[in-house]
């Protein structure tokens, strides 16, 4: 056969055969589908390696929320530095009540956000975290003295960090996941809860008969967790909207993101309060804990992989049989056209909505006097209208919310602060650790819990005010169960309640703040929501304080290096008493709500649905 006239036949020195040249082949040759092929794989791997910056910044995230919610393990020290100052149950309840006081400042967080960078504002907290907290640790060390105001100072620079903090974690997650946004928040916010727990375990492995670490973890952890956090942020990819296909990838790794949360909060429940002679053990048990919080890194890895083979391996597995409906594209788009509609359409829906029903014409009309009044004026016609501060002070669902949440989270806010002390009156002191291990856990499982209407909504819908009036319910129970019971028992699933019932509150609080007064009013809105956390800490803080020094004035007392020290039921009998009834306000104000905007709720379904099918 003779040879191509565009073939050469040379004979290489030291080769035995003939190496026939060609041209290549037509297939690889530079044409301009070959390129356009080559520039269209190219931008696949790079928005591929965006998608995984992406979660990278959501892992760091975690991180953040996991080792800020220094907070929640006051009560595993207060007893020492209530001691070492040589102060009054009162006064250590100021104390608490400054760290609270940080939420207060929170809208500072946001301000320094207009005019620094995200990283700059996340040292910035983390330095007001390291000074506040370690100026404590050297106080409760006894290596500076300090008068007890310059005390009450730093105990509210330490809680301003954790407000910051959040402030980053929030921006991080609203830039980095527009579509998904509820779903990477309540995420993010459930291992803040976790924070108590991995502080016990850490100070656990290093040494478990000191108090005073607490406060130099609470000082030293959050800042090497910012630097960790660093490059991740400074590296966040460019936004661009998502197709449907990326929308239901990103829903499946938020739902493997989320089983492995509850691994890690059933991990931190069994062995977070583990004490041990063998401190390797307990250091082994911290290692898991940390290695629980870095696996996220691998499962969007582990789905962009099953992604890339799925176009060659036909795979049985989808999402589109799934039961689940986290966040859909036609539900984005619904709410943004229930968004923009204008406002005389509004009196329009309310009027089709009320004219749709005859049996909410027969109910309104049954309705009379003050509580017809009460339950139908000022109604909120549709989900997501946007209220400015000022006209959302004015509605009666506002303060509805306020007092729910007043009289349910921030209840059970305080009772943490106060674990220490309640488990010291019952005899209960070398058991603090655990309960601050269970109400951490609980806590995290009640914020995990707040992301349940997203998952079964396609099975059973129910309006997230009524998900929020059924997580309250716990919050008495345990109450009224620790006044009549004085018992380990009875204390350990009080504590479990509480921590279940507000850890929910405090993570669906955002997304019900979102949807009832608006989605680009949620920054100020909730933050004028959460005032009432330091008032409640005040309030309710003070109660137990005054019936507590009460009851030691009384011939309860101990004296315990120079400190005053309450024993016995009483001590916190009438304070459990009436934060239970406290509690019942809370509910019954849920449930008003709950039926004031069930309506508004039920029509933002009906026509997502219509929209979908």
């Amino acid at each position: 056969m003779r040879p191509r006239k565009d073939s050469v036949d040379r004979r290489k020195p030291g080769n035995s055969q003939a190496v026939l040249l060609s041209s290549p082949p037509l297939s690889l040759r530079p044409n301009s589908r070959n390129r356009r092929l080559w520039l269209a794989f190219l931008a696949k791997a790079a928005a591929m390696a965006g998608q995984s910056r992406k979660w990278m910044i959501l892992v760091a995230t975690i991180w953040i929320q996991a080792f800020t919610g220094t907070n929640f393990d006051f009560s595993a020290y207060s007893s020492a530095l209530k001691s070492v100052l040589g102060i009054s149950q009162v006064q250590l309840n100021y104390l608490a009540v400054a760290s609270d006081m940080g939420k207060v400042f929170g809208w500072s967080s946001g301000l320094a956000l207009m005019y620094l960078p995200l990283s700059v504002v996340l040292f910035i907290a983390a330095f007001m975290g390291f000074i506040g907290y370690g100026i404590q640790w050297l106080v409760i060390r006894q290596i500076i003295s300090l008068p007890y105001f310059l005390v009450f100072l730093f105990c509210l620079m330490a809680g301003c960090s954790i407000c910051w903090f959040n402030t980053v974690c929030f921006v991080l997650c609203i830039k980095n996941f527009p579509s998904n946004q509820p779903l990477a928040i309540s995420l993010t916010v459930s291992f803040n809860g976790v924070s108590a727990a991995l502080y016990a375990l850490a100070a656990n492995a290093i040494n478990p008969s000191s108090s005073p670490l607490y406060l130099f973890l609470n000082a030293i952890i959050p800042l090497l967790t910012s630097i960790a956090a660093l490059i991740p942020i400074l590296r966040q990819p460019s936004v661009d909207p998502l197709p449907p296909e990326a929308v239901r990838r990103d829903s499946l790794i938020f739902l493997i993101l989320n089983v492995l949360a509850v691994i890690t909060g059933f991990y931190l429940l069994l062995f977070g309060s583990t004490t041990s002679n063998d401190v390797t053990t307990v250091r082994l048990l911290f290692g898991g804990a940390i290695f629980l919080l870095v696996f996220p890194l691998c499962i969007p890895g582990v789905v962009y992989a099953r992604d890339w083979f799925k176009r060659t391996i036909h795979s049985s597995i989808s999402l589109d049989g799934s039961g689940f409906i986290l966040v859909d594209a036609d539900d984005l788009e619904l709410h943004k056209e229930l968004l923009t509609r204008e406002a005389s359409n509004h009196s329009n829906g309310l009027l089709d909505s009320l004219l749709s029903s005859d049996n909410g014409i027969a109910r309104s009309k049954s309705i009379e006097g003050c509580c017809g009044t009460l339950m139908e004026k000022d109604q909120l016609v549709m989900l997501g209208q946007e209220h400015s501060a000022a006209v959302l002070v004015c509605r009666f669902d506002f303060w509805l919310y306020y007092v729910a949440y007043f009289c349910g989270g921030t209840i059970g806010l305080v009772f943490s602060n106060n674990l220490g002390q309640i488990a010291q009156s019952l005899g209960q002191s070398s058991k603090t650790t655990t309960l601050l291990t269970l109400y951490s856990s609980f806590s995290f499982f009640g914020r995990l819990l707040s992301a349940a209407p997203d998952y079964i909504r396609a099975k059973f819908y129910f309006a997230r005010t009524g998900w929020l009036t059924i997580a309250l319910v716990p919050t008495p129970i345990a109450f009224f169960l620790l006044a009549i019971s004085g018992s380990a028992a009875a204390l350990h699933a009080g504590t479990a309640m509480v921590g279940l019932s507000s850890g929910f509150i405090f993570a669906a609080a955002v997304s019900i703040t979102s949807e009832l007064f608006g989605p680009n009013s949620v920054s100020v809105n909730h933050n004028i929501l959460i005032t009432n956390i330091p008032i409640g800490s005040l309030v309710y803080g003070v109660l137990a304080a005054l019936v507590y020094d009460a009851n030691a004035g009384s011939g309860l007392g101990d004296i315990v290096s120079d400190s005053v020290v309450c024993m016995g039921r009483r001590c916190y009998f009438w304070t459990f008493v009436w934060w239970g009834c406290i509690s019942i306000l809370g509910l019954v104000s849920s449930v008003m709500l709950f039926l004031r905007t069930k309506h508004a709720y039920d029509n933002f379904e009906r026509k997502r649905t219509t929209q979908l099918y």
